[in-house]
């Protein structure tokens, strides 16, 4: 069983101290990638930095919703000189959310539509971000759709009419350890059926929503526990696991515009 963790943040501090052995557990677990995401240019600069280091890691560039409020074109012009980097594979967390507002409104649906220019552009996937936008977000998507080639929903939680419009729009849509919990993760239990099996992702979010069982044992969440979330989804849609991560592995590579083959040769 080869598997992706299609989105973590590796590149949060509490990584610092065990890098290595965080990457070597992946790699024992089957976690042959891992889409390490930026949020700040700073942080950004250290995901890049990390995949450079790891065989198998890649990562994204943006500016994070939460951060709109100190987005500038200067920013975004260093974002994308770094994003020529081969090991950058997508443009995000990008998009919006209006729990905390850590960033006002204006900001945050401004410096989406702006990345999803540059995006386009640059003919990379966008990770997108949503909480508590209220359809907004898929608004501005509907508005938008034409101006990015391919996305994906990272850590969906909605309801069903909101799956079936993000996948009008041809977007994936990637699951977290969410999925595994017993009362949370109910509803998503539903839902998971749903998606097609050739537009669903495996993600773990690191180092935060950690799955069951391992959520019973450490706070910390990473890569190597994607395979409880592939393992639950198989069993929630009744799927054999062994079949159901070589689609899930397909769709990744295809959504992030990875050669397969090369990926194979490269990590073995």
């Amino acid at each position: 069983m080869k598997l992706f963790d299609s989105h973590c943040h590796l590149d949060d501090q509490t990584f610092d101290a065990d890098i290595d052995a965080v990457i070597q557990r992946m790699q024992a677990a089957g976690v042959a990638a891992a889409m390490i995401v930026g949020t700040t240019q700073e942080r950004s600069i250290r995901a890049v930095s990390i995949a450079e280091s790891y065989p198998g890691c890649y990562a994204s560039v943006g500016i994070h919703p939460h951060d709109a409020k100190e987005g500038s074109e200067e920013t975004l012009k260093f974002l994308v000189n770094l994003a020529k980097n081969p090991k950058v594979r997508a443009w995000g967390e990008i998009g919006l959310d209006f729990n905390r507002m850590f960033s006002p409104r204006k900001d945050q649906e401004m410096w989406l539509v702006r990345q999803l220019e540059i995006a386009a552009e640059l003919d990379l996937a966008v990770i997108f971000h949503e909480r508590d936008s209220s359809g907004r977000l898929i608004e501005i998507l509907k508005t938008c759709h034409k101006t990015f080639h391919a996305g994906v929903i990272h850590c969906f939680s909605g309801e069903k009419s909101e799956l079936k419009q993000y996948l009008d729009l041809g977007l994936y849509i990637g699951i977290t350890g969410i999925v595994t919990i017993k009362n949370r993760g109910a509803e998503l239990r539903k839902l998971a059926p749903l998606i097609p099996a050739d537009r669903i992702l495996v993600e773990t979010d690191a180092p935060y929503l950690t799955p069951v069982p391992e959520k019973n044992h450490t706070r910390r969440n990473e890569p190597a526990f994607v395979r409880s979330v592939l393992l639950k989804l198989a069993e929630v849609r009744r799927e054999d696991p062994e079949h159901f991560s070589a689609q899930v592995w397909k769709n990744t590579c295809r959504l992030f515009n990875i050669q397969i083959n090369q990926r194979v040769q490269t990590l073995l």
